[in-house]
């Protein structure tokens, strides 16, 4: 391989510098090169550790084509390009990013970040089957009462989130992180209702066993996990989360995002479902809000009080004694 060969900037020693050469010159590369780049980038270890078949089915591309993209970037070769991977990721970042390596620039960590959750987003909207969404949308506007399940910081967090977002669609909703209240209202569930269950990692003990005592009361449970996780095995309808797994916490940035996406997804279906009133419900919530909130955009709302009692005073009346 003569340096001609690698694009401009990239020498054959790129050496332990290799993932921020390749995230650096992106824009000069192929579309093909472009997928096997961004598909390097966003799991690395996986890439070192794949064979060039396994490389090129993910990426779109012929294997020839990754032995060809190597020595674009500067390598001599599929098996050479994995030995700069190992060594970029011996003294790189990977408990910090899986995508930033030392020398990353304010710019770099920028670009890098968000480049990594927009690949990951592309890739599980794919995996994404739109008639288990139908089919958990349609359950919970058909259900009797929605109980949403959170264990651990995230996931009783998007537990809250959706518990809100069905109660003003008019849904029958709680939301439990408690183990020992998830058991009593796992225990009060019947056919009609439905237990939501959120967790990415999908093995909480206390999670399984609460689901377990809904399924044997008929509910129908429905799971926001990893589809190899044991919650989606009990689960009658998943809804898949699998994205990569992060270098420093347990539900990583890409995992919080998908499901907050997919709790968005259901809410808008199951609105649509819900119909006309439902909407006019939503716009008369928007409005209230908007007019009588103390949090809204016109900071005068913060002293509506105050604006009352001088308008009581104006027109003689004697303001309340509260």
């Amino acid at each position: 391989m003569t340096q001609a060969d690698a694009l401009p900037g990239l020498l054959p020693d790129a050496g332990s510098d290799v993932l921020r050469s390749i995230s650096a010159n992106l824009e000069s590369m192929s579309a093909g090169q472009q997928r096997i780049a961004a598909m390097i980038l966003d799991n690395p270890h996986w890439a070192m550790q794949a064979n060039v078949e396994e490389l090129a089915l993910r990426a779109g591309v012929s294997a020839p084509t990754i032995v060809r993209f190597a020595r674009v970037v500067g390598c001599d070769g599929l098996r050479d390009l994995k030995l700069k991977l190992a060594a970029a990721l011996a003294v790189g970042a990977p408990y910090l990013h899986r995508s930033v390596t030392p020398g990353d620039n304010t710019a770099d960590v920028v670009r890098n970040v968000v480049g990594s959750v927009t690949s990951v987003l592309a890739d599980w909207q794919h995996q994404l089957v739109p008639g288990d969404i139908e089919r958990a949308a349609e359950a919970m506007h058909r259900a009797k009462r929605v109980d949403c399940f959170g264990t651990g910081a995230t996931s009783n967090f998007l537990a809250q989130d959706m518990q809100a977002r069905l109660f003003r669609l008019g849904i029958t909703t709680n939301a439990f992180s408690d183990a020992h209240l998830q058991l009593v209202a796992a225990a009060t569930q019947t056919s009609e209702d439905v237990l939501f269950a959120i967790s990415f990692v999908g093995r909480m003990p206390a999670l399984l066993e609460a689901v377990a005592v809904a399924k044997e009361h008929g509910a129908t449970v429905i799971a926001l996990t990893q589809t190899k996780a044991p919650l989606a095995s009990m689960a009658d309808i998943v809804l898949g989360i699998d994205v990569p797994h992060d270098a420093t916490m347990r539900v990583g940035t890409d995992a919080y995002v998908v499901q907050l996406l997919m709790i968005e997804i259901l809410m808008v279906i199951i609105g649509l479902k819900r119909g006309p009133a439902t909407i006019t419900r939503l716009g008369e919530i928007h409005d209230i809000l908007l007019t009588r909130g103390v949090d809204s955009d016109d900071p005068s709302l913060l002293h509506w009080g105050w604006k009352q009692v001088l308008r009581d005073e104006a027109e003689g009346h004697e303001p309340d004694a509260g």
